[in-house]
């Protein structure tokens, strides 16, 4: 009997938060060390995938497929590919380490950690499903537990964050809702939700793919987000706590961009193809407006939080391009970005707790103050503004490459916009970890070891991913090559 491994990814973390939820309320030490567990058991499980995985084939692997709905042509179909593996490796790297990183938390702590595990499921269901009905519920579920997990335990404005993101992600969803409702009513007989179905199937009218590809996208848009769709992201950002911000940053505005590469484009292809511009155009105005934004911010959290919108550009752009190279770059940027500003976010969150303030005018000598925590910081920083040697850079080398066939000019911005980047990164560096040590902040605790310990694995990855690209490229191109093929591209 072959072993349902997806279904196993995707629904350990559930079986964790019903058990967190039969825990007694006043045993908080059991209640988290539960969450760890049951966050570690998918990592394990997907590193046994990763040795099973098979690199030289396209195709969906790991495949599971049983009728739920038949009349109405809905199934139980959980399958992974080289798009969807490597932000499988990320989501499960990211919350087992967003988990750890809430240690800390005393407030509700039952209701939090099974929170946290109820969007894990979410986040594995959307990067596994691959029937349209199924993944709109998994779409859907991730957006309850971070609406209550921002609104109970952020910051100061909340409410008015979790209140703000849950309409924005809602009315995406609604439209999404309503492409998913007519892509299935033309998309002839028998009648399915299969998305390999349909997307294998086609014949829909230029048309018609042109506006269900605009509802999709922007059901997704939101989600990344695209500018100017972006508005809720600093806000939520800013007052999630550390490790939901490092969720939301790592796996959750990927959610967007994987379902722009697994529904719109081999579902719509001419559509894809016409709209590519646009989509290009979109990318680079979020690329500029993140970095400009970023660079005039004074609130340390935020101007991660804007760097996110232009790091996202990039790979808006590199999807846009529809060559080989250009993809695999996107995606590679998805993973780099995951991972990067997962990283920076752990940070802010550690120098908020000892420091108590965000305002980058209010700190200098981080260097002398704490040593470990500003190495570490350095590094994140380098990576995130494309140093080469790190996972950055070869992200953003790729999708300019890739590109630069199709959009030169809209490559030499994003040339440019990675300067802009440096700037603003740079001179974050040089306002808090340099300078004279601030005497009120004297005798302040650094990283603790196991803070250390969850800050390492994404550092080595990171430094992996930068000097031997292969690995990570490996798993996606012969994905990407059969996608570029469905959709036309070069």
């Amino acid at each position: 009997m072959q072993i349902p491994f997806l279904s196993l990814v995707v629904f350990v973390p559930l079986v964790g938060a019903v058990l967190a939820l039969l825990v007694p309320r006043h045993q908080e030490r059991t209640i988290k060390i539960l969450a760890i567990v049951f966050t570690a058991i998918p990592v394990l499980l997907v590193a046994w995938m990763l040795t099973q995985y098979d690199f030289g084939t396209a195709g969906i692997q790991f495949e599971e497929r049983y009728s739920w709905v038949p009349s109405l042509g809905i199934g139980y179909t959980l399958g992974t590919d080289g798009i969807s593996f490597p932000m499988l490796i990320v989501t499960a790297l990211i919350t087992l380490i967003a988990t750890i990183a809430s240690w800390n938390i005393s407030r509700r702590v039952k209701d939090y950690f099974a929170l946290l595990l109820l969007l894990e499921t979410g986040m594995m269901g959307v990067f596994t499903a691959l029937d349209y009905i199924l993944f709109y519920l998994f779409f859907e579920v991730v957006l309850v537990p971070m609406y209550f997990l921002i609104g109970i335990w952020g910051g100061p404005r909340r409410e008015y964050a979790a209140i703000k993101f849950f309409i924005y992600t809602l009315l995406g969803s609604v439209v999404m809702l309503i492409g998913i409702i007519a892509l299935y009513l033309n998309s002839g007989e028998p009648r399915t939700f299969d998305m390999l179905t349909l997307a294998e199937r086609g014949g829909l009218s230029f048309g018609l793919q042109w506006w269900l590809f605009l509802a999709f996208f922007i059901g997704f848009a939101i989600k990344v987000p695209v500018f100017p769709f972006h508005t809720w992201l600093p806000d939520a950002h800013v007052e999630a706590p550390t490790a939901i911000s490092v969720i939301l940053a790592g796996i959750l505005l990927k959610m967007g961009t994987y379902g722009i590469l697994r529904i719109n484009l081999p579902t719509f292809p001419e559509a894809a193809q016409s709209l590519a511009p646009a989509l290009a155009f979109l990318g680079v105005l979020s690329m500029i407006y993140g970095a400009f934004v970023a660079m005039w911010q004074k609130d340390l959290k935020k101007l991660v939080a804007y760097s996110s919108v232009s790091h996202m550009g990039y790979v808006i752009l590199g999807i846009a391009a529809l060559t080989p190279v250009a993809i695999n770059g996107a995606i590679y940027q998805m993973v780099a970005h995951g991972l990067i500003t997962g990283m920076l976010f752990l940070l802010v969150g550690m120098i908020y707790d000892r420091l108590h303030t965000r305002q980058i005018s209010e700190m200098s000598g981080l260097y002398n103050t704490l040593p470990k925590i500003a190495v570490i910081l350095a590094f994140a920083s380098f990576a995130s503004l494309g140093l080469p040697g790190l996972a950055g850079f070869i992200a953003e080398f790729f999708v300019f490459l890739g590109a630069y066939p199709v959009f030169q000019t809209h490559v030499i911005v994003g040339v440019i916009t990675v300067v802009l980047t440096a700037g603003y990164m740079l001179w974050m560096v040089q306002r808090t970890l340099m300078g004279k040590e601030r005497s009120q902040f004297a005798g302040t605790p650094d990283a603790y070891g196991w803070e250390v310990a969850y800050l390492v694995p994404l550092m080595i990855l990171i430094l992996l991913f930068g000097i031997y690209p292969a690995t990570l490229m490996n798993i996606m191109n012969e994905s990407v090559l059969n996608l570029v093929a469905k959709v036309g591209g070069i």
